[in-house]
């Protein structure tokens, strides 16, 4: 299943699609974190689906309850690339995951703006993640059960100001500046994709491939994320963890290649979609 927040006529609805292509609002819910809290559904509703302009559509959780959780220098690769573009914020040993939180008063879904905050940041950067939204309450879960806790996966562009990330000797500024979590296009229910994910992950920015791997990748992987977040604090339905980012971000080039206004920035994720934004 593939669940969607749009607008309709103004309204914020939720909406499930099997194919995305056909979306049928789910007027029982009040928002995805209604949908998710109550574990979804089972079959598509008999109602006529809603397609053509009047719909447009949003990030699958517009306001999420909590901070996004975030997991830093999750790929070798991009361990690598962070480290020669400043060792000082990104190099040294690694023993456990890295994890901080993103600040979310407002998620943008597909064809939003990124602002590029003139005067305030001159090295904007993108970051495609995989998404995964927590089902139920999670506290102190198993390896073995984390499957049992995740509704869905999503696509996450973990925007960051890098000058902002460097400067304060850690990232929660420099990635929570309104704008900077752009997500969707939907949650792909947990179901539809086989455990642990091992999906095809790329963005392109203006056409060209930046970043090219796979979430099979990931250094601490999803059960080693959950059981040991849930040891200490619960993962409350509709938490959103994004899982880390693979080498090809902009200061990862040579030179560093940031962001500029009018640029296009289009994060995909097989089986889930694509996810894209315009610098503004």
């Amino acid at each position: 299943m593939r669940y969607y927040t749009i607008e309709v006529n103004g309204k914020e609805r939720v909406a499930a699609s099997a194919d995305g292509r056909e979306l049928f609002i789910l007027s029982r819910f009040a928002d995805m974190n209604d949908l998710i809290a109550q574990g979804g559904i089972c079959e598509i509703p008999g109602d006529a689906p809603r397609t053509g302009e009047d719909v447009k559509i949003l990030s699958p959780i517009p306001r999420p309850k909590q901070d996004v959780i975030c997991l830093g220098i999750n790929y070798a690769a991009h361990a690598v690339e962070a480290d020669r573009f400043s060792s000082e914020a990104f190099g040294g040993e690694r023993p456990y995951p890295i994890f901080f939180s993103k600040r979310v008063n407002y998620s943008q879904g597909p064809e939003a703006g990124i602002p590029s905050y003139r005067g305030l940041v001159d090295s904007l950067d993108y970051e495609c993640e995989l998404g995964v939204i927590i089902g139920r309450d999670a506290r102190n879960v198993k390896r073995e059960d984390v499957q049992d806790y995740i509704f869905g996966y999503t696509i996450v562009n973990d925007v960051s100001a890098r000058n902002l990330q460097t400067r304060h000797k850690q990232w929660y500024f420099g990635k929570s500046l309104d704008g900077f979590t752009p997500m969707g296009p939907c949650i792909v229910s947990a179901d539809a994709i086989a455990f642990p994910p091992a999906l095809g992950i790329s963005c392109l920015v203006n056409g060209e491939t930046r970043q090219d791997s796979n979430t099979r990748n990931l250094i601490a992987d999803i059960p080693e994320i959950i059981s040991m977040l849930s040891e200490g604090m619960t993962l409350q339905a509709g938490t959103i963890i994004a899982t880390g980012t693979p080498a090809g971000v902009g200061m990862g080039l040579t030179p560093p290649t940031f962001l500029n206004e009018g640029d296009v920035v289009e994060c995909r994720i097989e089986g889930i979609g694509s996810l894209r934004n315009i610098v503004c």
